[in-house]
């Protein structure tokens, strides 16, 4: 039986892994967008010009999945004193 201590613990950790994922996502396609819109226009057969919205929703959809499932559960262990 996992005890509150311990998830905790794994919430602290799968939301600093979240996090550091969707910061270096972020990065990559703010410092390298026209090549990774051009491996994936070609990769997936899209169009260039959608692909920025197709980024937009997977990282809106990343952050909030992240927030709602990670850090909230976390922060409110966290206040209630584990």
């Amino acid at each position: 039986m996992i005890t509150t201590h311990q998830l905790t613990e794994l919430l602290g950790w799968a939301s600093i892994i979240n996090i550091g994922y969707l910061l270096m996502s972020a990065l990559v396609l703010i410092l390298a967008r026209e090549f990774v819109v051009s491996v994936h226009s070609r990769l997936f057969n899209v169009s260039p010009k959608d692909l920025p919205s197709i980024y937009f929703n997977f990282l809106a959809g990343y952050k909030t999945l992240s927030l709602i499932f990670c850090i909230v559960p976390y922060v409110s262990l966290k206040l209630m004193g584990n």
